[in-house]
């Protein structure tokens, strides 16, 4: 087990500077970036150092790879039915990356195998919706957010890249790369979401039995509220507005925790109920 990999939200953060305009079409050097993640999904193989003359320059330009890779996925991982948003301090411009179906699993799961490259455990809060945040003239406020929730849950976030090495690009280009997703696993809801208070929850992460990280809250981004109403508002821009039923993941509360295959990971966090994933 390799521990103590930095959380994957300095891998990029820093370079991220908005507004974005999702309305430029992509470069041909960011249609190739974009061929290239597929096509190391499809054949099963991992990319190298990307030239930095075809890596994205600007958030604009990894949004709009990740939007190209999302759409082109749909046909084997299924819709979007979630995101993961996360920040690397509680002032700092957040980021985010949509999510596919077949990505995102409910209950103590064992993972299919070759599913991820990488096993990169975090613990996380999801929260999942119960209206629809389409876009609209007037942004969506924090009021609004609250009412929409209808659940809360621990999950684990497995850290995944399509590259041969974890950390090794661009902020970036990680980004881009489904700002390094590969699975979400949650647990069972709590409903009186409203009494959790992320900041201040216990957070255990359990290996093979072993605690090797037991402390209090632990998310860089601090309160995921401001995250979930800056969500609403880019999704909805970028064409993948959240939706009743929606997943969201709010960034690692422990880092990110590189372990084998046939690691059995669990999650305790504050009243949630625990969660756990098998990795093949």
């Amino acid at each position: 087990m390799q521990r103590n990999f930095p959380t994957h939200h300095h891998l990029f953060m820093s370079e991220v500077k908005m507004e974005t305009d999702f309305s430029s079409p992509l470069s041909d050097t960011l249609v190739e970036y974009s061929e290239l993640l597929l096509g190391a999904r499809k054949n099963g193989h991992c990319l190298q150092q990307l030239q930095a003359s075809r890596a994205p320059q600007n958030v604009e330009d990894a949004y709009a790879v990740q939007d190209r890779v999302a759409n082109a996925l749909i046909s084997s991982l299924g819709s979007i039915q979630g995101w993961k948003v996360g920040a690397p301090t509680p002032d700092s411009e957040p980021f985010c990356a949509p999510l596919h179906q077949k990505t995102i699993f409910s209950g103590n799961t064992k993972l299919p195998a070759g599913l991820c490259r990488f096993y990169g455990v975090e613990a996380e809060i999801v929260y999942i919706f119960g209206a629809s945040l389409p876009l609209r003239s007037t942004p969506w406020t924090e009021q609004d957010i609250r009412k929409s929730i209808i659940s809360a849950h621990a999950a684990i976030e497995i850290f995944d890249t399509r590259f041969c090495k974890p950390g090794s690009q661009s902020g970036l280009t990680h980004l881009a790369d489904q700002g390094n997703h590969g699975a979400l696993i949650y647990g069972a809801p709590l409903t009186d979401w409203q009494r959790l208070v992320p900041v201040d929850e216990p957070v255990r992460l359990i290996l093979n039995g072993k605690t090797v990280i037991d402390h209090v809250g632990g998310n860089s981004a601090g309160d995921p509220m401001r995250l979930l109403v800056w969500l609403a508002n880019h999704a909805a821009k970028r064409g993948f507005p959240i939706q009743a039923g929606t997943v969201v993941t709010t960034g690692s509360m422990t880092g990110t925790e590189f372990v084998s295959a046939g690691t059995v990971a669990e999650v305790q966090i504050g009243p949630l109920a625990q969660v756990s994933v098998t990795l093949p």
